[in-house]
């Protein structure tokens, strides 16, 4: 974007925790000009994905991450508390709130949890980890596209996160151009997996039809893991 690459809370590794990827290898990332974390826990801030990325590469993170990633040997940190911002490149990074548990389990301490806006010829609203909270109305208008978490990797999602038809209703509030369903589809629990095995296909879809009927100007956009798109630039 802007000539700039960002990546937002990269997973890379085939296996986190309890955790598998099943769909799509991890993408072949090249140069990144900054790494935007949402929050502290650990299917988030992977440390081994953050190492194959490069111990000198800038990461941007919400107050409260910065020790724990120094400690680890990653030097360039930016802390950012909601509605602060730095620049990278001709690209400018907010954070903006959201509304999900901040504590790093089971030892880590505690650290907010936020999203981005990440501004340029385009607006592009990242929205973390999040449960729907009335102050989203308030980050619009003009984003011309959201990443919108609509589920987890477990059989069920609590508090603080989105499922189809909530992560709709976030898009009814912040009308962007695009939305474009996240955080589904690649990681799951192996016995999950053998289980259910449409748990990985559904929810981007879901989202769609929801989206649909809920907020029918927005273009829902889904994406099969590993699959890519072009957003154009347009006029305001």
């Amino acid at each position: 974007m802007d000539g700039g690459r960002v990546v937002t809370d990269p997973v890379l590794v085939q296996r986190l925790l309890h955790l598998r990827r099943y769909s799509a290898p991890a993408p072949a990332l090249g140069q990144v000009d900054a790494v935007l974390l949402s929050h502290a826990h650990q299917d988030h801030l992977d440390f081994r994905s953050l190492r194959r990325i490069g111990r000198a590469t800038r990461i941007v993170a919400p107050r409260g991450c910065g020790s724990i990633l120094r400690r680890r040997g990653f030097r360039r940190v930016d802390e950012l508390d909601v509605g602060h911002a730095v620049e990278v490149g001709a690209l400018k990074v907010r954070a903006i709130p959201a509304d999900h548990p901040t504590k790093r389990m089971p030892f880590g301490g505690e650290s907010l949890s936020v999203g981005y806006a990440i501004e340029g010829e385009q607006s592009i609203a990242f929205l973390g980890d999040t449960d729907l909270f009335d102050e989203m109305a308030y980050l619009g208008p003009g984003i011309d596209v959201a990443l919108v978490p609509v589920w987890g990797w477990g059989p069920a999602i609590g508090a603080g996160h989105l499922d189809p038809e909530s992560a709709a209703r976030a898009m009814r509030m912040l009308q962007p151009r695009i939305a474009i369903p996240i955080h589904w589809g690649t990681l799951a629990t192996w016995t999950l997996r053998s289980r259910q095995p449409d748990f990985l296909s559904w929810p981007g879809p879901e989202f769609a039809r929801q989206l649909a009927r809920l907020a029918p100007d927005v273009e829902a956009r889904v994406l099969a893991p590993g699959e890519s798109t072009q957003v154009g630039v347009h006029p305001r």
